[in-house]
């Protein structure tokens, strides 16, 4: 019996994937296909799969071709697998010719004809429209422009700013206008990261005219404000996301259900650690609102909204802004810090400690594609390491993407989550539980 391999993603199965199937099938008479997992594209560089892996994997049973499948995980799994099942034949399509000759060494490998006209990018883009428009000025503009180009279909069209000289050199972009409401008028959705105190109203306007809103935490200065906004979205059928570029790492999402299993055992502490030297009029954004959200996020997440009480410490400079604040978080059976700054440095690292153990995240911790979990005897100590393309912010588009295209809000910051942000923001501002040094 011969038997033949194959690989791919087969997201949104197509024409061009069932006759590479057949063409495969016909080389011998038993046929493996690898379905790879979704964190393995992500290395390979394909953020932007539309289906979860066991739809692609059902997709590819119901073709009737395949006699196996197996998922493809990891770098090297293809020799693995030639030598596992006993592999006659590797094939693949011919786009990748000359990248396997290395199996030669295995079994024969073959590369066969593509469909012309056929690929699961085009059908991507096709089905995928999406105009988004950016307003503010912020370095951090740029980078979502930049890494936008990586999302099939997510084009930025529109760019809402004071300082049209900023954008010069970005091309492509259709409209520069100073004028919101002129570019809500032709988007489909907005990437917001103006200034802080401006985040609520332009919102408030997105929304009201059904656009899509993706903006850079926090999203009100206030709880209230921030549940109107999320009620608002709801009412009229449009996906608004609090943009916290960390939650979308892969690192940082396997941390979180590490440090959930178990596998430190009860937790009793979270510190976690912001800080730049960047002052606060490089960019209008102070301490608390320019780190405060990221510092906050593994606090809530690991350990809940449910504190007993809370502490703030802030100094603050000259210009009256927050330079350096610490906020100390009292749980009924666990205690969190969150300290952020701009203009004093520290080290940025996330330390979660626990009854067995502890996962330490090192600088800068909230851009990481490493961590260890760390024991008393440190010969079980595990590191664990994940591609991170474009300091996650790709993710977080492809995330927004699929919640406007599918209906469902996907963030992976809840909105209760945010509205948690924005009360700590406001009691901050209010001096509420707070001390200035």
């Amino acid at each position: 019996m011969v038997k033949v391999i194959t690989y791919g993603t087969y997201d949104l199965l197509h024409y061009g994937h069932i006759k590479l199937l057949e063409r495969a099938k016909a080389l011998g008479d038993y046929l493996i296909v690898g379905v790879t997992a979704d964190d393995f594209d992500k290395t390979r560089g394909k953020i932007n799969v539309q289906q979860s892996l066991m739809e692609r994997i059902e997709a590819v049973r119901a073709t009737g071709l395949a006699d196996k499948i197996i998922v493809e995980e990891y770098e090297g799994q293809k020799i693995d697998d030639i030598r596992r099942y006993d592999v006659d034949i590797f094939t693949v399509g011919s786009d990748w010719a000359g990248k396997f000759d290395y199996l030669k060494e295995y079994c024969k490998v073959v590369y066969l004809e593509r469909t012309e006209g056929i690929s699961s990018s085009e059908i991507r883009s096709e089905e995928r429209k999406i105009r988004l428009g950016i307003i503010g000025d912020s370095p951090i503009a740029k980078k979502y422009i930049r890494e936008a180009q990586y999302v099939n279909g997510l084009e930025v069209v529109a760019i809402c700013t004071n300082n049209p000289k900023y954008f010069e050199n970005i091309e492509d972009i259709q409209i520069v206008t100073d004028s919101y409401i002129s570019m809500l008028e032709y988007v489909d959705a907005v990437y917001i990261v103006s200034t802080p105190e401006n985040h609520y109203n332009q919102i408030l306007c997105a929304l009201k005219q059904r656009k899509h809103v993706l903006c850079e935490s926090p999203v009100a200065l206030n709880k209230q404000q921030s549940e109107k906004l999320f009620s608002l979205a709801s009412e009229k059928g449009c996906i608004l996301m609090d943009a916290i570029k960390t939650a979308y790492s892969t690192a940082y999402s396997r941390l979180l259900l590490l440090a959930k299993e178990g596998k430190i055992g009860d937790i009793y502490s979270v510190d976690a650690t912001c800080t730049s030297i960047r002052s606060v009029m490089e960019d209008s954004w102070d301490s608390i609102c320019g780190w405060g959200p990221t510092a906050m996020l593994p606090i809530l997440n690991i350990l809940g909204s449910e504190y007993r009480s809370k502490n703030i410490v802030s100094h603050i400079d000259s210009n009256g802004c927050d330079q350096f604040t610490k906020i100390d978080f009292l749980y009924d059976h666990a205690v969190a810090s969150a300290k952020v700054a701009k203009g004093v440095k520290s080290e940025g690292e996330l330390i979660i400690s626990g009854t067995q153990g502890y996962i330490y995240v090192p600088a800068p911790w909230w851009k990481t594609d490493y961590f260890e979990i760390r024991y008393e005897d440190s010969s079980q100590n595990k590191r664990y390491f994940y591609q991170l393309d474009g300091e996650g912010i790709r993710y977080e588009l492809v995330a927004f993407t699929r919640a406007i295209e599918s209906g469902r809000n996907l963030s992976y910051v809840n909105s209760k989550i945010s509205n948690n942000i924005c009360e700590i923001i406001g009691d901050f501002y209010l001096g509420r539980n707070r001390r200035v040094i």
